[in-house]
C-alpha cells in the first residue's frame, strides 16, 4: 500500500472518524473558515453562536450590517479589526457572484472557485482549500502547519511550500472527498495530541513509518550503550 494511504490507515484505526467539520451548513463553513486564522477553534465557536444569537447568519445580513456590530459578535475570534470587514466583503462578494446562493457559487470548475476566493481580502491558499472542501464539496487536499510537520517529520517531502506539499498528497491520495476531510482532520488531531513541537514518539501509532521516529530510537539506544 503506498505509504501515505497506509498512514491514513493507521491514523483512522488508532483516532476513529473525526466527523471535521463541526457546521450545520456549508454557510457556517465559510464563516468558521474566515475567523479561524490565529485563534483557537473554541473562540470561532462563540462568535458563532454570537451571530446566530443576534440574527446575523445570512450572506445578506452580514453584507447589510455596520462594522461595529459585526465588530461587537465576532470580537471573541480576535482581529477584531479586520475580521469583521473581511467577513462583511465575503458576504458582498457571495451576493454579487451567486446572489448569496452557495450551490451556485460552487457549481463552478475547482480551479476558477479556488482563483475567486483567492482573490479575497484575508482569504489564502489553505482558507481557501478548507472552504472548496467543506463547503463546496470539492476534493482538494488541504495542507497546514500540522500536515507540513507530520510530513516532513516522517520524511514524506522537506519542504513547507504549500503546492509542493498539496500536490504530493492528491498524487497519493486517491481524490475522494470523505477520506479528503477525514485525512485533514485526522492530521490535525494527531499534530496536535502526538506529533507535537516536541514530539512524543512512544506514543505514535505511525511510528514504524515515522524517519524522524527512528533517528529518535537510534539515539536513544546509542545513549543507553
Amino acid at each position: 500500500m503506498d505509504p501515505m494511504r497506509a498512514v491514513y490507515q493507521r491514523l483512522l484505526e488508532a483516532y476513529g472518524p473525526q466527523a471535521w467539520w463541526p457546521a450545520e451548513t456549508p454557510f457556517e463553513v465559510i464563516v468558521g473558515a474566515l475567523l479561524m486564522q490565529q485563534t483557537a477553534w473554541r473562540n470561532v465557536e462563540a462568535a458563532i453562536r454570537n451571530l446566530k444569537a443576534a440574527g446575523l447568519f445570512d450572506p445578506a445580513t452580514i453584507a447589510a450590517a455596520h462594522i461595529p456590530i459585526l465588530r461587537k459578535h465576532v470580537r471573541v475570534a480576535g482581529l477584531f479589526r479586520t475580521k469583521p470587514a473581511r467577513l462583511k466583503a465575503f458576504c458582498r462578494h457571495l451576493l454579487e457572484r451567486a446572489g448569496g446562493d452557495l450551490a451556485t457559487y460552487f457549481d463552478r470548475p475547482v480551479d476558477e472557485i479556488r482563483a475567486d476566493l483567492l482573490a479575497q481580502d484575508g482569504v489564502g491558499p489553505e482558507t481557501a482549500d478548507s472552504i472548496l472542501l467543506y463547503a463546496g464539496g470539492h476534493p482538494v487536499f488541504v495542507v497546514d502547519a500540522y500536515t507540513v510537520r507530520i510530513g516532513r517529520r516522517i520524511g514524506w517531502f522537506h519542504t513547507d511550500a504549500y503546492e509542493t506539499v498539496q500536490r504530493r498528497f492528491e498524487a497519493h491520495v486517491p481524490r475522494d472527498l470523505a477520506v479528503y476531510r477525514e485525512y485533514h482532520a485526522l492530521l490535525v488531531v494527531h499534530a496536535k495530541t502526538v506529533c507535537r513541537p516536541t514530539p512524543r514518539c512512544d506514543e505514535c501509532p505511525v511510528r514504524t513509518r515515522c524517519a524522524f521516529g527512528r533517528r529518535r530510537r537510534r539515539g536513544r539506544a546509542r545513549t543507553i550503550k
